[in-house]
């Protein structure tokens, strides 16, 4: 008899580190562990532990996959290492002047944003090409040998270096780099022309930097991680989830560590994709809630939407990722009474540690988990993680906000629930109506622990097709991580117009980067046949100041003929004009290859009718939701739930790793694949 292979895939939020286990001849197990902050490593190797308590067999584990915050947590917080910077002389403040945004331009005290590295940190090097990538001004190995010892006396834990044009001719940046490595062979050391071969020089200096800073605290984790799992008895490769969603051996995310900045997020819009092709519905729109926060991702046609492009914590970081919306709305946020006597509802969380004051570990400011133990919808007892839920400690806290605003606890609670709630529609607004999309087009997927609270709310308050609640929302991000397989991306500036001399070199630059690519994937063990490539083409008019990106079928010589075409066309539809006769410029061009490791989709099938078994029942409860007051309403256990089943809100479904709360005048069914799609049933809507 064959031993089954397992893959596992681990997703680190910052409340819970969630587990899923997936064996060849088709077991599927799963765990649910508390995080821990102050050593995420802990919390893996927890996960790992528990999943193993399942029968998990660690030593026949093929493959392990890993979204992880702690790129984004150093970002966002500031944490980074102390990191040093070498451009070009007489751009040594590229980091100070930007590119001169003003977020706020009629703020009288404008806030100053941060810089990624410090003025003393910053050095110079007389070398300079022009904007052909020719050499004006020749490295001075003399000068290169001064550099290395300011840097022995500066003493930082890593280096960055970006020159003014080293995105087209890279031998100066290679030159020094090379020469650094060797001087600090135990500090990173990162050039622009690795990591963005992309044009303004903000945005490229910017990107090096935070690779630079994140590299010693990434790689320090990544390398405790896979002593972690060896010493569980894993000895499988570890995958790492990027923002693009797509996963990349452990040692190379730890050299392209910017990457991982949404590396979390990412495994939960790749899953959707798989759920859009299993259910047929080309169209939807995730709300990934977890305790911090809440992402927001719309799909259209069954597309991921991506961005070159992200803004993170003041900085601009060259990077392509799945394309977030992200609110500080998750169900640690803090309920709060401001100084104008309003309530509010997040930023702030109470974070994994201590939680929400009904954790019962020293949690006292009232968050939105407390105000739906207090309305009784999320009920007392044990959740995932060994956390135990304490009603009276959630009404203690509910009460620091209710009690200034002449409410009772529950009236507070329901207040709560309401401003976290218009936050949530806000942010499902900002992916679907100021896109000019129509909201009843789309199905929302609430995941995450807290997402399926508000599915019923979600659906009352908004005209959504249906809500489609996963078989494991709580689980949902990390079973995606392995669906998007390993990705790769690559891209190069040019800055020269659509000639034909142009398109030839495009040409050969996408036959060069496709077989590199390919190369990669090979060592990394998947094989030819598996690997797809897609290209794209970042265009403007001459004389813009931005470029739309345009898809390519191929770079055959008659598909890139038709690159100026397509561009007036994708011009038109966005900006509702285009000029035929002006000369179109190719800006940046882009190769994103995947290797396949998808696991596939099971299509879902038509199923017979069957109503809600007795047994499912587990008790009657008296809620109090939002709109309808005190309501006696089933609890549900959800696996006992059989494909076909139909029944009608209200109702409470609890299962190990979320609980969903739908609203009178909701319809369940239980599709073929065990996701419940809800719709409002509008006869019997009373808004």
């Amino acid at each position: 008899m064959t031993t089954p292979q397992w893959t596992i895939s681990i997703d680190a939020g910052g409340t819970f580190t969630d587990a899923i286990a997936r064996s060849s001849d088709g077991i599927v197990r799963e765990a649910k562990v508390a995080s821990t902050p102050h050593d995420p490593t802990q919390g893996l190797s927890n996960a790992v532990s528990a999943l193993a308590d399942l029968g998990v067999g660690l030593t026949d584990v093929a493959l392990v996959c890993h979204g992880t915050t702690v790129a984004t947590n150093a970002t966002l917080t500031g944490n980074l290492a102390r990191a040093a910077l070498v451009t070009t002389a007489g751009f040594r403040d590229v980091l100070g002047y930007r590119q001169q945004n003003r977020p706020d331009i009629y703020s009288l005290t404008p806030r100053r944003p941060s810089e990624l590295v410090s003025r003393e940190l910053r050095c110079e090097l007389t070398e300079r090409l022009d904007s052909s990538g020719t050499v004006l001004t020749p490295l001075d190995a003399g000068e290169v040998d001064a550099l290395i010892d300011q840097l022995r006396e500066l003493d930082p834990e890593a280096i960055a270096v970006s020159f003014l044009f080293s995105y087209l001719n890279d031998a100066h940046e290679q030159e020094v780099g090379a020469a650094l490595r060797r001087a600090f062979p135990d500090r990173p050391v990162t050039l622009s022309s690795e990591v963005a071969r992309e044009f303004r020089e903000y945005p490229r200096t910017a990107t090096t930097a935070i690779n630079a800073a994140l590299r010693p605290l990434v790689e320090q984790y990544l390398n405790r991680a896979g002593d972690a799992l060896r010493d569980s008895g894993i000895e499988s490769p570890l995958l790492v989830m990027q923002s693009n969603g797509g996963s990349v051996p452990a040692a190379r995310a730890g050299i392209e560590a910017h990457r991982l900045v949404l590396s979390g997020p990412a495994g939960g819009v790749a899953g959707l994709a798989a759920l859009a092709e299993s259910l047929g519905e080309p169209n939807l729109i995730s709300l990934d809630m977890g305790g911090t926060s809440t992402d927001v991702c719309l799909l259209r046609n069954g597309t991921i939407p991506f961005t070159t492009v992200q803004d993170i914590q003041d900085h601009t970081l060259l990077a392509p990722s799945v394309d977030i919306h992200t609110i500080g709305a998750g169900g640690g946020s803090i309920a709060r009474i401001d100084e104008t006597g309003s309530l509010k509802v997040g930023p702030a969380s109470a974070k994994a540690v201590p939680g929400p004051a009904c954790y019962g570990r020293g949690g006292t400011e009232p968050t939105i988990s407390d105000a739906h133990v207090v309305l009784g919808t999320l009920g007392s007892g044990e959740l995932a993680g060994g956390l135990v839920i304490d009603r009276e400690l959630a009404v203690r806290a509910v009460r620091r906000v209710a009690d200034p605003l002449g409410m009772s606890p529950e009236e507070g609670a329901e207040a709560i629930l309401a401003v976290g709630l218009a936050h949530m529609i806000r942010a499902v607004r900002k992916v679907s109506v100021e896109r000019g999309l129509d909201p009843r087009d789309f199905c929302l997927v609430p995941f995450g622990g807290a997402g399926p609270l508000h599915a019923g709310l979600l659906l009352q308050h908004m005209a959504l097709k249906s809500v489609i609640i996963p078989l494991r929302p709580g689980l949902f991000a990390a079973d995606g991580l392995l669906v998007a397989g390993l990705k790769l991306d690559r891209s190069q500036t040019i800055l020269q117009d659509a000639g034909p001399e142009t398109l030839r070199s495009m040409g050969a630059w996408f036959e060069a980067a496709a077989r590199d690519s390919a190369e990669q994937f090979e060592s990394d063990g998947i094989p030819a046949e598996n690997v797809t490539a897609v290209a794209t083409i970042d265009c403007r008019y001459r004389g813009q100041g931005f470029e739309l990106n345009i898809p390519v079928p191929d770079w055959t010589p008659e598909t890139l003929e038709r690159v100026p075409a397509l561009f007036h066309a994708a011009h038109e539809e966005r900006y509702g004009h285009s000029n035929a006769e002006e000369p179109v410029e190719i800006v940046t061009v882009r190769l994103t290859s995947n290797g396949g490791i998808e696991r596939p989709a099971a299509g879902a099938i038509d199923v017979e009718s069957r109503e809600l078994p007795s047994d499912a029942v587990l008790e009657t409860r008296e809620v109090i939701l939002p709109g309808t007051g005190s309501t006696p309403v089933p609890l549900i256990d959800r696996g006992r739930l059989a494909a076909g089943t139909v029944f009608q809100g209200p109702a409470i479904l609890q299962q190990m790793d979320a609980t969903s709360v739908i609203l009178p005048g909701q319809v369940c069914r239980v599709a073929s694949t065990l996701d419940i799609i809800v719709t409002q049933d509008r006869k019997e809507d009373h808004r």
